[in-house]
């Protein structure tokens, strides 16, 4: 949903340059019909088969897309008391809800028994122990599935590979039949699911299948011992281009390819993408402000900065940075850095880029993922707006902060 007519950059029907103008910068801007594509892809890939597609709130948490998205039928997936709230001022449906996450606190569970949520994935008897005094006091009784650890390799970067016996999260597959079995103790409890998320932003869909028959092997087992397991929750963890030259998994192929694994299981399959299908559909827009040299070492500073975008600075991540209007100066290698007194500050590094001037729009791809919802105040620097493009159109689903936001709450 982003390409070049001529030598301006459109997002849909909209120049972004001509956005950029009216909304200001630094802002991030997404796609509404590439987002409900992405969705659509997984949902209708699945065919007959039962399914649940929850989409990742913590990904894109903005009210607009969790209600585009609510609209279109998506479940959710949160991992916080806060995001089930956002889910639900959105309209999303509760029943279509898991929480996962390795630290539930007792307030959230009771949030979460109060709105009628689908189910937990559970990380340890801990809390499942907690869930069940909390269901007991609500007289409910409370669907659980335990996130196993398959011991898989995601092969990508470490912060956000999760399937290792060597993280925190999950309990080891070789001790999760004890688990279930243990959890038949709990009255409150309903161990109705597996799940397992071995990691993210996976090119090679490979370790996900190989997880797969793993999880899927325990499930037999635990049925043919009398558990009611109803589900398959499979995480998320496919994969987008960041680099031009990267090539992502197409989401259709790689559902068809669970087909023949899950459809004789008699399991529903619930999945759990966000970066997949919010990622490619946003970008970060910024103003270049001054072009400096530091000796041989070229600088294009920029209005956005790590506040706005940390994945560079936090994961070294590359994100492709191209001019709004694109014009016929030969190419430079430069640092793009911004405004933030950290030499951390930078969006790309010796990057061979656009020949961008003072007052020139570049956009940021690939940035509708882990982006505005990591962004924070450092500096005090207020967040930038989000906007939805719909087609020819764009809103302001969430204005720029002001100053006055910055010290809102605070006393002296």
């Amino acid at each position: 949903m982003f390409s070049y007519s001529e030598n301006d950059l459109y997002c849909e029907q909209v120049p972004l340059a001509d956005l950029a103008h009216h909304v200001g910068t630094p802002a991030y801007v997404y796609s509404r019909q590439a987002i409900l594509d992405n969705y659509r892809a997984y949902d209708e890939a699945f065919g007959d088969l039962p399914h649940s597609v929850c989409y990742s709130v913590k990904s894109n948490s903005s009210l607009a897309v969790l209600a585009l998205l609510a609209k279109a039928g998506a479940g959710f997936d949160i991992v916080s008391g806060g995001e089930l709230f956002r889910v639900m001022q959105a309209g999303g449906d509760a029943s279509k809800v898991v929480f996962s996450g390795v630290g539930k606190t007792a307030a959230e569970v009771e949030f979460a028994l109060q709105t009628g949520i689908h189910s937990f994935n559970c990380e340890s008897e801990g809390e499942l122990a907690l869930i069940d005094a909390m269901a007991a006091r609500r007289g409910v009784k409370a669907g659980f599935a335990i996130r196993v650890n398959p011991d898989v390799d995601a092969s990508t970067h470490p912060y956000i590979s999760t399937g290792l016996s060597r993280h925190k999260f999950g309990i080891a597959l070789s001790e999760a039949a004890a688990v279930y079995h243990r959890a038949r103790s709990f009255r409150h409890l309903s161990a109705e699911g597996v799940s397992c998320h071995i990691g993210s932003q996976m090119l090679d869909p490979s370790p996900i299948l190989e997880a797969v028959e793993k999880v899927l092997a325990l499930a037999a087992e635990l049925r043919a011992e009398g558990h009611p397991v109803r589900h398959l929750d499979l995480g998320g963890g496919l994969g987008i281009a960041y680099h031009a030259d990267e090539k992502a998994p197409l989401i259709r192929p790689f559902i068809e390819s669970l087909h023949s694994r899950l459809r004789s299981s008699g399991l529903c399959v619930m999945l759990e993408p966000g970066r997949s299908i919010v990622g490619p559909a946003g970008v970060l827009l910024t103003r270049v402000l001054y072009r400096k040299k530091n000796g041989k070492k070229e600088f294009v500073v920029v209005d956005a900065a790590m506040n706005d975008l940390i994945r560079p600075s936090l994961y070294h991540a590359h994100h492709e940075i191209i001019p709004l209007r694109r014009n016929s100066l030969p190419p430079v290698t430069a640092d793009v850095v911004g405004p933030v007194c950290e030499t951390g500050d930078f969006l790309a590094r010796d990057r061979h880029m656009a020949n961008a001037m003072p007052g020139d729009f570049l956009a940021v791809c690939a940035a509708g993922a882990y982006g505005f919802v990591q962004s924070s105040n450092y500096n005090s620097r207020p967040r930038a707006p989000e906007v939805l493009v719909e087609g020819g159109s764009y809103r302001v689903i969430r204005p720029r902060e002001s100053y006055q936001d910055l010290v809102r709450g605070e006393t002296v």
